[in-house]
């Protein structure tokens, strides 16, 4: 009985070493890269960074076990690092400034590789193919498969950055606020199935600000401009068939921030499919700035049930 006791003993060391392993992070633009490198790190893993030139905060640096710059179009030296280090599992976070292909003299900025031509051809050289979200990043995490690197959601690594269900801060929604929500939430999902943005500006059920490239923080200013009197509510939502891998919503206290300058009064998120950022950190600054934060459970294109009486 002692034999099998220690068999067993040793069967759980084993297999908890096993699950330990080399994880690639691709980091980019924002806090995020930071926060899944603290959870890996945490989780005990060895983790080995590329981070992306001109969008990653190089503090990251120092959380990690090996680090190397990155130039966002050179698709074979990031595999060739990983294959280097024997990372056959990787994950990405962050925001990628896709404005930036759209600057003068990109192509010369980005100088892409020969891995990155041939994967991207048809969306950037004869422009056959379309430039969405989902079309692009699917087509990133294809090649990296191609070269034996498989990326995960970043959410496998750290499941409790997920905000869960209910009132993150402030007051409950108003009876109009509620209509404003159902309202941008609707407007919200079909833009995400279109892949044009996940983030809606609204007051009084009418759209003040829809994103696209530009990205949330500049929507919400941009509704600002339009509704100056204040007041209104941001919807921020996963697309209908989000791929958790890349591009999930994600929320933090520059969101608040940005909303409080703007005049936003109310940010409304999907439970279980939103990334929060510091949570302690969101909710003091929410009620500093008197922003209610709120998190609604949806199913795919439906509006949103709120479990509020």
């Amino acid at each position: 009985m002692a034999g099998l006791r220690l068999q067993q003993v040793k069967i759980s060391v084993a297999s908890e070493s096993s699950s330990k392993k080399r994880i690639g992070l691709l980091a980019a633009w924002g806090r995020f890269p930071i926060v899944v490198a603290e959870a890996l790190k945490r989780d005990g893993h060895e983790v080995y960074c590329l981070g992306v030139k001109r969008h990653c905060d190089p503090a990251i640096r120092e959380l990690v076990d090996d680090f190397e710059w990155l130039g966002a179009a050179r698709l074979g030296g990031a595999i060739r690092y990983f294959n280097r280090h024997g990372v056959t599992q990787a994950t990405m976070a962050g925001k990628f400034h896709k404005a930036e292909i759209y600057r003068p003299w990109a192509w010369f900025r980005y100088t892409p590789d020969a891995v990155f031509l041939r994967a991207f051809y048809k969306h950037f050289v004869t422009s056959r193919a379309d430039r969405k979200d989902d079309t692009l990043l699917g087509v990133l995490v294809d090649t990296f498969a191609q070269g034996g690197v498989e990326f995960l959601p970043a959410t496998d690594f750290a499941p409790e950055l997920l905000v869960g269900e209910g009132l993150i801060a402030g007051r409950e929604p108003s009876v109009s606020e509620r209509a404003d929500i159902e309202f941008g939430w609707r407007l919200a999902k079909e833009m995400g199935r279109l892949d044009v943005g996940q983030s809606v500006c609204v007051k009084d059920r009418a759209p003040l600000a829809v994103e696209a490239i530009e990205g949330t923080d500049v929507c919400i200013q941009r509704a600002g401009q339009l509704c100056p009197r204040g007041g209104f509510t941001v919807v921020k939502v996963a697309k209908p068939r989000q791929d958790m891998r890349f591009d999930v919503p994600t929320i933090g206290v520059r969101t608040l921030r940005t909303m409080a300058a703007a005049g936003g009064r109310l940010l409304a998120v999907e439970a279980g499919r939103t990334i929060l950022l510091d949570e302690p950190d969101v909710c003091s600054t929410a009620d500093r700035l008197g922003v209610t934060v709120v998190a609604l459970q949806g199913a795919e294109e439906d509006a949103p049930r709120s479990t509020a009486a």
